[in-house]
């Protein structure tokens, strides 16, 4: 049975910032064939749900998701199902939820507008291929972005850590090309973006050759992207410590438009743990490359990622936890119990934490870094500096923007979204700070 061309889309993402950069990519595809975007699914011809696949039971509430699009008529949009959960559930979705017209996974959403096509004329479209390099190169320039973007270089996963199904939805470590990056970025800055965050699932890792064939890690490409007229700011996640180079280190110290904020995960404390996460560092590993950032950029922010109830996690192995996240000190953390993902090692193991005793570490982990959180918010009044206004606040002639450290500040001035402003800190929360502008 045909259908008319969808006129109208609307994107739902979830997760982490590259699935945000994802679905800017394929809203800027879908304008580009013609389409508008519609403010909520309910306005919409095509919803295309965005989906993560990290945290426990990803697939239930994408099904949630697709049976609320369900109109008081009786109607249903188009559906697309994207992202993790369409790379690892792929044709399981529309045995599932037969009003599913599309299944894409992260590496393939290149290809919506013939996927859409085939739709309209009655056909299921089911693609999971992963030619990530195609995917990029087949995407249109990107939309105007606001004063700060997302430009992701790298993409998938070689680590294999035994609870993580990275590797298995978005594929190998693969580094996008030196010039395919310094030209989007190039063109985000041109159209008024100040602030460039560099995504990857291990950002890290990138490699590639510059412009003169010459070898270049991380460390080089901020080099190279610091030269841009007109961006003040460089932002990189997620890291790993074992890619944490000398170089990228030496380039805190040395590069004044990387702001010194380091989002580097250690998931657990205990170093017997860690090796059955296969996270190939140790606890002390971890501490002695915090104390050399440290020593290289002494103002720098930490942030982190923890799991607890790994499988065969002992009270032990948690008050470990609990002393590295008191030897860090952390400015922002996320923290979650472990959920067995399918297909993973960690699912099978032995030792599996009862839900009780996971609810409880965790309480306890989380108070001590909302702790930490609020101590290094407060250690911020009285300071003075930059803040890079992103979009208006809820109060009239207020406006929200960021401090190199990735704090919210919250300030009235009349100036423009994308104005940098110099400011004192005034009054600081657990989530945010207040700030007065200095003239």
């Amino acid at each position: 049975m045909t259908r008319s061309s969808p006129k109208t889309f609307h994107i739902k993402s979830f997760g982490c910032q590259m699935n945000v950069y994802d679905g800017e990519r394929m809203a800027g595809l879908l304008e580009g064939q013609g389409m508008a975007s519609a403010a909520s699914s309910i306005e919409a011809d095509l919803v295309v749900l965005n989906t993560c696949h990290i945290r426990e039971k990803a697939a239930e509430k994408v099904y949630s998701e697709i049976g609320r699009l369900k109109r008081e008529d009786g109607s249903r949009p188009m559906i697309a199902v994207a992202g993790c959960v369409a790379q690892a559930e792929g044709a399981e979705i529309p045995r599932r939820a037969p009003t599913v017209d599309i299944v894409v996974g992260p590496q393939a959403y290149h290809r919506l507008p013939e996927l859409i096509a085939g739709a309209g004329l009655g056909r299921r479209g089911i693609d999971t291929d992963m030619p990530l390099l195609s995917k990029f190169g087949a995407l249109p320039a990107r939309r105007r972005p606001g004063p700060t973007a997302f430009l992701t270089v790298q993409e998938g996963c070689d680590k294999f850590c035994t609870y993580c199904v990275v590797p298995y939805t978005r594929g190998a470590e693969i580094s996008r090309p030196w010039s395919a990056i310094v030209d989007e970025a190039r063109a985000l800055v041109d159209a008024g973006a100040r602030e460039i965050t560099l995504l990857g699932q291990n950002v890290n890792a990138w490699e590639g050759e510059d412009e003169a064939g010459r070898a270049q890690g991380l460390d080089g490409l901020i080099r190279a992207l610091d030269r841009l007229h007109g961006l003040e700011r460089i932002r990189y996640t997620t890291s790993h410590p074992n890619d944490m180079t000398e170089g990228l280190i030496r380039a805190h110290a040395e590069i004044a438009s990387l702001m010194p904020f380091l989002h580097l995960p250690v998931q657990s404390g205990s170093s017997r743990i860690l090796k059955a996460m296969n996270r190939s560092h140790t606890a002390d590993g971890y501490l002695a490359l915090i104390d050399r950032v440290r020593a290289a950029r002494p103002d720098i922010a930490v942030s982190g990622d923890f799991i607890v109830g790994f499988p065969g996690e002992t009270e032990a192995d948690f008050e470990d936890t609990l002393k590295i996240v008191g030897a860090v000190k952390y400015a922002q953390a996320y923290s979650f119990k472990y959920s067995p993902r399918p297909g993973t090692p960690a699912a099978g193991m032995a030792g599996q934490v009862p839900a009780g005793a996971m609810d409880e570490r965790l309480q306890r982990l989380q108070a001590l870094l909302n702790e930490q959180q609020l101590a290094f918010n407060r250690a911020s009044v009285g300071r003075r500096t930059d803040v890079l206004l992103e979009r208006s606040g809820k109060k009239p002639g207020q406006r929200i923007g960021k401090t190199p450290w990735l704090q919210s500040v919250h300030v009235e001035t009349e100036a423009p979204i994308g104005e940098m402003i110099r400011v004192e800190i005034v009054s600081a929360g657990p989530n945010s700070l207040g700030a007065t502008v200095i003239a």
